[in-house]
């Protein structure tokens, strides 16, 4: 399967829309969200185009399409607006065999990783992309670290970004769907 990585939508309509273009442009299977959906957050500006009725409305449209975690700024009355489930701290998911752990990266990041082996921990919520592997001390492996930065608020003055995995491999793209880097994903040792 091939999945779009997206966090940190904050509310933008036209940068979802052009994230959007692209996942359908590359024919993904499944857009995984991770967080920060649809509220600017009390740090921020107010984004490009704020429109959260018009995210959810988008997103709507492909929920069946769609796994998503919790960010930091989403609550109870943003889950009240969109058809599909976005209320968890993590949701994992095995893609021929490898383990991505998605989390919004305010519980769960590089610095705190829940127990377990994963090939993977994708994560937002900084808005600085990194794409890095680290040593997995549970099994002897190592575990790629994806932060997939943000589309409407990047940091550190990176442009807008967002991430994608297809064939175990997870690159981090612009919006006009540059690769700006890449690795592949090693399957964890069995214990």
């Amino acid at each position: 399967m091939k999945y779009f990585l997206l966090s940190d939508i904050h509310g933008s309509l036209p940068r979802l829309r052009t994230a959007l273009d692209i996942y359908r442009k590359e024919r993904c299977d499944m857009l995984l969200l991770l967080g920060d959906i649809m509220n600017y957050g009390p740090r921020n500006s107010l984004p490009e185009g704020l429109d959260a009725r018009g995210v959810a409305d988008e997103l709507n449209k492909m929920k069946d399409e769609i796994v998503a975690v919790r960010g930091n700024c989403d609550s109870e009355v943003d889950q009240m607006l969109l058809q599909f489930p976005i209320l968890s701290t993590y949701a994992m998911v095995v893609d021929e065999g490898r383990k991505i752990l998605l989390t919004h990266g305010h519980v769960y990041n590089r610095q705190t990783l829940p127990p377990g082996c994963f090939d993977a921990v994708v994560y937002g919520h900084t808005h600085l992309w990194e794409l890095t592997e680290m040593e997995n001390a549970a099994d002897g492996g190592s575990t790629v670290i994806c932060n997939t930065g943000s589309i409407t608020f990047p940091k550190g003055g990176n442009v807008p970004t967002f991430g994608m995995m297809d064939n175990g491999v997870i690159s981090i793209r612009d919006l006009d769907n540059n690769i700006l880097a890449e690795k592949k994903l090693t399957k964890t040792k069995k214990q």
